[in-house]
């Protein structure tokens, strides 16, 4: 039987390397796979490709990544918030690429990737610097530019409950940008509070199908917002 459930964390993120790209999910903090980015550091891949909605803030997560030079191009659609000065400094000084895309967009270009599709046309950025040589398109009397999808090496995610399997539930604004990511990789791993027996899982629950996920990782925390604690504590 498959069992994509990782009992050396390091194991997880073992074969990231140099200039892989990754997705990261996230809303900010909501959701955001902090023990596999804490991993990802600890493994010391650079020269990263980064496709997360933000690029981080304070001191950990993305931000702590970006603080050990890790990042060498981010495509994001909120690179800047008050606490964001990693990769404020990492900017000025050139030592970042961005591209900068909104955040329908990019959703948009993730979803396109894991359904397999060559690319979307979208009005948004229409005749702005965003739209600047890219295919244009007028559609039934609309103007639409032309966005590729966007694909990843791996994609980190964090959920709320999984199996071995790698079906995944997500709680509440956690769940974000994870579904999506899981699609659009070529190995996704899944972040989870804790990995429950098979048929554990409500079926409408399920968000994520193992199908999408290739390894699962339990941080062994009941609730986000609880201190980790061992599991079986």
């Amino acid at each position: 039987m498959i069992d994509k459930e990782i009992q050396s964390p390091e194991q997880a993120v073992i074969d990231i390397v140099d200039g892989s790209c990754v997705m990261i999910g996230g809303f900010g903090s909501a959701g955001m796979p902090d023990q596999l980015i804490d991993l990802l550091i600890d493994r010391g891949a650079t020269d990263l490709t980064i496709i997360s909605n933000n690029a981080g803030n304070g001191e950990t997560g993305l931000a702590a990544l970006m603080k050990h030079r890790r990042v060498r191009k981010i495509i994001c659609s909120f690179p800047r918030q008050s606490d964001s000065h990693h990769f404020d400094n990492l900017y000025r000084s050139g030592a970042i690429e961005l591209e900068l895309v909104p955040q329908g967009n990019l959703a948009a270009r993730i979803h396109a990737a894991g359904a397999g599709l060559g690319g979307i046309f979208t009005p948004t950025g229409f005749g702005t610097l965003l739209a600047q040589g890219k295919e244009t398109r007028r559609i039934d009397g609309r103007d639409y530019v032309f966005e590729s999808p966007i694909h990843a090496d791996f994609a980190l995610i964090k959920a709320f409950k999984g199996d071995r399997w790698g079906n995944l539930i997500y709680r509440k604004t956690a769940r974000n940008f994870g579904p999506i990511m899981a699609t659009a990789a070529k190995c996704t791993i899944a972040q989870v509070s804790s990995i429950v027996e098979l048929g554990k899982l409500d079926p409408e629950q399920i968000v994520t199908a193992g199908i999408f996920v290739q390894r699962i990782v339990s941080t062994g925390v009941e609730r986000d917002n609880e201190p980790r604690r061992q599991a079986g504590a």
